[in-house]
């Protein structure tokens, strides 16, 4: 109950108070490329009940049918907007609507979409899908970079599945077993201090 009354107060306040930057994005995604300034998707939320989660568009409307699922590095598809708002995660704002409306958490694994969902074992599914998907978790943290890593691989698509999955995985499991208030703080301490120390010259990519 403390959690989710944190979430809800967390996510409130924080929608209040970043409004205006919140519609100058949106306006600024709408004019740089054709398309909705939101970008929606069904991920795996918590007890495996699918969710719309919410972000700013960092890609062509048509991207999904152009390319993967996942991002590579300085993909074409990512507009110019995009390519400000992903290294700074501002495109992932917008899911303080998804906590408010109780189908995402501040903190917590991140939400898959379904087909890589379909790759937990049973104990992870249990485990991870018993607790709300977040925004920040301390994979977030640790895979940042998470484009980068993926344009190096020969094969991207098998590096998430064997080598970053894997490891987000366990990061989930560590949180579901240890999550508290405190460490919920820690998290969100430790995401603004990575997102703050994005070197300038990234956001240009």
């Amino acid at each position: 109950m403390a959690k989710r009354v944190f979430d809800v107060l967390v996510s409130f306040f924080a929608i209040l108070l970043l409004s205006p930057l919140l519609i100058a994005l949106a306006a600024w995604v709408k004019i740089d490329s054709k398309g909705s300034a939101l970008f929606r998707q069904t991920r795996v939320g918590r007890h495996g009940v699918p969710f719309e989660i919410l972000k700013f568009r960092t890609m062509r409307a048509d991207a999904l049918a152009e390319g993967p699922q996942i991002t590579v590095g300085n993909d074409s598809r990512i507009t110019r907007a995009g390519a400000f708002l992903r290294p700074y995660k501002l495109d992932e704002l917008p899911q303080f609507i998804n906590v408010l409306r109780g189908e995402m958490s501040v903190v917590g694994p991140r939400p898959e979409v379904p087909r890589y969902v379909a790759l937990y074992s049973q104990p992870q599914r249990e485990a991870i899908l018993s607790v709300r998907p977040g925004i920040t978790d301390t994979a977030s943290v640790e895979f940042r970079n998470e484009s980068t890593l993926l344009e190096e691989a020969d094969d991207p698509e098998s590096f998430y599945r064997q080598v970053i999955l894997p490891a987000k995985l366990e990061h989930a499991e560590r949180y579901v077993r240890t999550h508290s208030l405190l460490g919920d703080l820690r998290i969100i301490l430790r995401t603004v201090a990575a997102l703050a120390s994005v070197p300038s010259s990234t956001s240009g990519r």
